[in-house]
């Protein structure tokens, strides 16, 4: 087996050697799978084919708040090869779907061989520190509007397509905000025409309207990206860029 039979953007680049050797298992990823949760140990590795996970700051009261999305764009539970010995962070499926999995040994030989895995690695978790950086900034200087933009069109670039089946509930726990002033913000959107909402499912009506209420932010995690695939001769990689 090599890479081209994949979805995921990293598993779509490594050769049939490093996929042998981390040996990856199929799995599903139902809606709430819990793929780490804090204080818990990472013995295994995620690669997401379909479906979106979320990660999330827990609190002593029991309430969260997301500081990073993903898709099919990415490896979870790299933290591990950092030197983590337990999880700090609560990552859970959002949106329902599949991906593949390696155990956490296999992981850290291949990423101390070095080469492309280590690399495209390396790669993920900087894309992931940015959005984590730019979703605290943004949580503390942008109205509840434009991050409420900015974060369906995240969840839509990851779900290839306009139809998000969320709740009112999941967006406010993931913006940090209450479920009242969610569903204020959310008719008013509606009323706008740049969606449709019947329960548990979202549909995107208007794209550009949506980039048009959305902060900066959107764009900065949606441009670097990219940077996955770039390598020093400026080349770019035949790529299954998640952005529409």
């Amino acid at each position: 087996m090599n890479g081209g039979g994949f979805e995921n953007g990293l598993l779509r680049r490594f050769d049939g050697e490093i996929i042998r050797r981390l040996d990856l298992r199929p799995l599903e990823l139902p809606v709430n799978h819990e793929i780490e949760f804090p204080g818990t140990s990472i013995d295994h590795l995620f690669f997401i084919e379909e479906g979106i996970a979320s990660m999330t700051a827990t609190f002593e009261d029991g309430s969260q708040v997301e500081i990073a999305l993903a898709g099919a764009e990415a490896v979870l539970g790299t933290s591990v090869l950092m030197g983590t010995k337990r999880s700090l962070n609560r990552v859970y499926m959002q949106v329902g779907g599949h991906g593949f999995t390696t155990l956490t040994a296999r992981a850290t030989c291949e990423f101390k061989r070095g080469g492309l895995f280590q690399d495209l690695t390396l790669r993920y978790l900087q894309a992931q520190f940015i959005q984590s950086a730019q979703t605290a900034g943004c949580n503390a200087r942008h109205s509840i509007e434009q991050r409420l933009a900015r974060w369906l069109l995240l969840c839509a670039d990851r779900n290839g397509g306009r139809v998000l089946p969320l709740s009112q509930e999941n967006m406010a726990d993931m913006l940090g905000v209450n479920r009242t002033t969610l569903t204020v913000i959310a008719g008013q959107f509606q009323q706008r025409r740049l969606i449709q909402y019947t329960r548990g499912t979202i549909q995107l009506l208007d794209l550009q309207g949506l980039r048009d209420a959305a902060c900066e932010c959107y764009l900065v995690v949606k441009n670097h990206l990219p940077n996955l695939t770039v390598y020093d001769d400026g080349m770019l990689e035949d790529a299954p860029i998640l952005y529409r």
